[in-house]
């Protein structure tokens, strides 16, 4: 993900489809995926196979130095338009003093992809400043959870293929925010998927990745905001028998946010229909309405605000703070026994 006022991985993608090329992409961050997504492109896209042999090279910063580094990018390409440089684990690399020299006069011919992962550099050091003026500079954050599902919708939209809202959930729960292993994931789903029915369900997500299409977070979640006991106690103790299909630690913030945009919506003056409560909390469509509809009968503000705080200090105990030996699996039944009674 970008940093501000920075470019986007969509917008980086769109000006390399369109040819618009830089004469170095700095890139950095947490997230490997986009770093890979890139620097994958270029190597791919930039020069023709034949091309490649005398004008792409991909070295790795644990063999290099920026000196070297700026020594090859300062050479011009064979019989082809561009050359291209690909560091990866740029991290590696101590001293940028030599990359600094050359990126206040670089060469216009060279594409230099400087694959900077696990962290970012220095935003105040020179080298940021001169790669932002004559090239791309761009960080690559982690997702947060709530984002998951916009990302599962959007990748799967892409190659045509559509997913319902409980698949998503499932999915994002059980994988996270690991984009390399859930894309993976999601391209082992979509080669199962037969050629007339280009859709991803509760039973495709059971079959191919492994979590029960019954027993998950978001029957979970969707048990709590009906307060069905029964349903919800019978998901924990798979839960604490199983504890790879779920965890404490996925759902927290799964209910958290619920009970966030439920006290929102307890004090919107349009709460008593789907549109006033979308609009309120800004989402897309009115589906996801109707769970805060329900909320509204099953818990009133008072309730929704003990409800927060009890996750807060679940949240803290689960994290060692004021809890010397209470287990994941009972602080989770301790929340879901007081949400419910």
């Amino acid at each position: 993900m970008p940093t501000k006022q920075g470019p986007t991985f969509q917008s980086i993608m769109q000006d390399l489809k369109n040819k618009k090329y830089a004469p170095i992409y700095m890139l950095m961050g947490e997230e490997s995926y986009y770093i890979d997504q890139i620097s994958g492109y270029i190597a791919e896209h930039v020069l023709s196979p034949e091309e490649r042999d005398f004008n792409q090279t991909i070295c790795f910063g644990s063999d290099v130095t920026a000196v070297q580094v700026a020594d090859m990018a300062r050479r011009y390409p064979m019989m082809a338009e561009f050359q291209v440089i690909i560091v990866k684990e740029a991290q590696n690399i101590r001293s940028l003093e030599a990359l600094e020299k050359y990126l206040k006069n670089p060469v216009k011919s060279t594409i230099l992809v400087w694959c900077h992962k696990n962290g970012k550099i220095d935003a105040r050091k020179k080298v940021v400043g001169l790669a932002q003026t004559v090239g791309v500079v761009f960080e690559s954050k982690k997702l947060r959870d709530y984002q998951l599902p916009d990302f599962i919708q959007s990748y799967l939209r892409e190659r045509n293929v559509s997913i319902d809202p409980k698949s998503c959930q499932m999915v994002a729960d059980h994988i996270g925010a690991d984009l390399s292993r859930l894309t993976s994931e999601l391209n082992k789903v979509l080669i199962s998927l037969p050629a007339d029915s280009l859709r991803v369900t509760p039973e495709v997500v059971e079959k191919e990745i492994g979590v029960s299409k019954d027993f998950n977070a978001f029957e979970l979640r969707n048990a709590i905001i009906q307060k069905d006991c029964f349903k919800a106690n019978q998901i924990v103790k798979y839960f604490d028998n199983n504890p790879k299909a779920g965890s404490l630690y996925s759902f927290l913030p799964l209910l958290f946010s619920y009970f966030q945009n439920l006290m929102i919506v307890h004090y919107t003056p349009q709460r008593g229909t789907e549109q006033g409560i979308a609009s309120a909390l800004d989402l897309r469509n009115t589906w996801g309405a109707k769970d805060y509809i329900i909320g509204l009968k099953n818990y009133s503000a008072r309730k929704t605000m003990d409800i927060i705080s009890k996750i807060r200090d679940i949240d803290g105990k689960s994290k060692g703070l004021d809890n010397p030996n209470t287990g994941a699996g009972d602080l989770m039944k301790e929340l879901i026994f007081f949400i419910l009674h």
